[in-house]
């Protein structure tokens, strides 16, 4: 178990003020253990490859599966000077790149959006300092222009599809890279002032997007109340409560009810329960290194619209047995009918197979516009990189007992 100094832990007074937020605590959690990058709570602690016994999110395992610094040699991705084992397992290429040039990262403001939950549900990120935005737009232009390191933003939705202000804006509006992606469950609350009854409600108040997502409930519950567009959730639950207004609702997440005074009416009012959103960190100019289990991004604009356009791209993926896992068309806002191919795929700019589609694909049509290769998030992350740590372990045992077998040359002159 690594050791933190006193500095590092909370006080009590500190447990006592944030209580149960749960911002507040995973804000708590993220303390730094004597300088390392992983956050406590993640475990920082060092696993043998070969006797893993941890999966991502989950607590170490002792004693088995640990390995100290004398044995971890290249696999230590960052080590303190003072402690003896240290996580560097699960996120390697993460933690390799240069997350310490991400000090400042905006996201979706004003605090209590779900976007700040995610932001803040993503370890490597957790010590940065968040800067809130007023919309999406303002907050990737702060990314492109430099005013911030990245970027934190929404980008697909389980029920609505793609958030076209993140999507569009990155196809025609900025130049940067997705480093990462990360999928958070979404619940939305109808949230009101003290006192209020679920009849009592006349007017609505949210973001475009949860309102949608809330649409059933809406109609059943609510038929015929006003909705009123904001810019974010948290911004609608921040309005109703400084203003008060009667009848007023508003739809967001729990914690921004507590952090703007409001009561949850109806809890999970979300039309799905499988209700989820993709997030992407963006950035400027660097590119994430593979890591055995990623993710591509591009979009693709045709020469002109003819017959089989699309299937001459798809066709240069099928014939190297690349896996898309989207494709969607967006409009070029040249002209109506005019239209590009966002593509998303399974694999990374460094793989061969990959590199060598994109070549093909920049050779023959009018433009392809990367926006990056990045770890892929889910369930099957953790097995599938380490079935590929092993297959190459493996695959190195293979080649260095075949080079085994060659006889030396002999000396011409013995």
């Amino acid at each position: 178990m690594v050791g933190s100094s006193q500095k590092d832990r909370p006080t009590a007074s500190g447990r006592e003020k944030f209580g149960n937020d749960c911002r507040a605590l995973r804000r708590r959690l993220t303390w730094s253990v004597d300088g390392l990058r992983q956050p406590l709570a993640e475990g920082s602690v060092m696993i043998d490859l070969r006797k893993t016994q941890v999966r991502e999110g989950q607590s170490p395992q002792l004693p088995h599966g640990v390995v100290r610094r004398a044995r971890a040699r290249s696999q230590v991705v960052d080590q303190s000077s003072d402690c003896g084992l240290v996580h560097g397992y699960y996120y390697p290429a993460l933690m390799a790149t240069p997350v310490q040039a991400w000090k400042r990262i905006a996201f979706l403001g004003p605090e209590g959006t779900f976007s700040e939950e995610a932001l803040f549900s993503v370890p490597i990120l957790a010590k940065a300092e968040p800067v809130a935005m007023s919309t999406i737009a303002d907050a990737l232009d702060a990314a492109n222009s430099g005013e911030v390191d990245a970027a934190f933003v929404p980008i697909e939705n389980s029920i609505e599809g793609t958030v076209s202000a993140t999507l569009d804006h990155l196809v025609f509006d900025a130049e940067l890279f997705i480093q990462l992606e990360h999928v958070l469950d979404i619940h939305l609350d109808l949230l009101a002032p003290a006192g209020t009854d679920l009849a009592a409600i006349r007017r609505v108040v949210s973001i475009p997007v949860a309102l949608a997502q809330c649409r059933r409930f809406l109609h059943e519950r609510l038929n015929g109340a006003e909705l009123v567009y904001t810019t974010s959730t948290a911004e609608a639950a921040r309005l109703v409560g400084e203003a008060q207004p009667d009848g007023t609702g508003a739809l967001a997440p729990a914690i921004a009810g507590r952090l703007y005074g409001l009561e949850t009416v109806v809890e999970q009012v979300e039309d799905h329960p499988g209700n989820q959103t993709r997030f992407v960190l963006v950035a400027r100019g660097v590119l994430s290194p593979p890591t055995g289990h990623d993710r591509t991004s591009l979009v693709c604009f045709q020469q002109a619209d003819r017959p089989g356009n699309l299937h001459q791209i798809l066709g240069q993926f099928a014939a190297r047995n690349l896996n898309l896992t989207k494709i969607e068309s967006r409009p070029t806002k040249l002209g109506l009918g005019d239209y590009c191919f966002v593509i998303e795929l399974e694999g990374h700019l460094s793989d061969e197979v990959v590199g060598d589609c994109l070549k093909q694909l920049h050779s023959e049509l009018a433009s392809v516009k990367f926006l990056g290769s990045y770890p892929a998030f889910g369930e099957r992350g953790p097995k599938r990189r380490e079935q590929i740590a092993a297959a190459r372990a493996e695959a190195d045992a293979w080649l260095r007992a075949l080079r085994s077998r060659v006889r030396p040359e002999q000396d011409p002159s013995g």
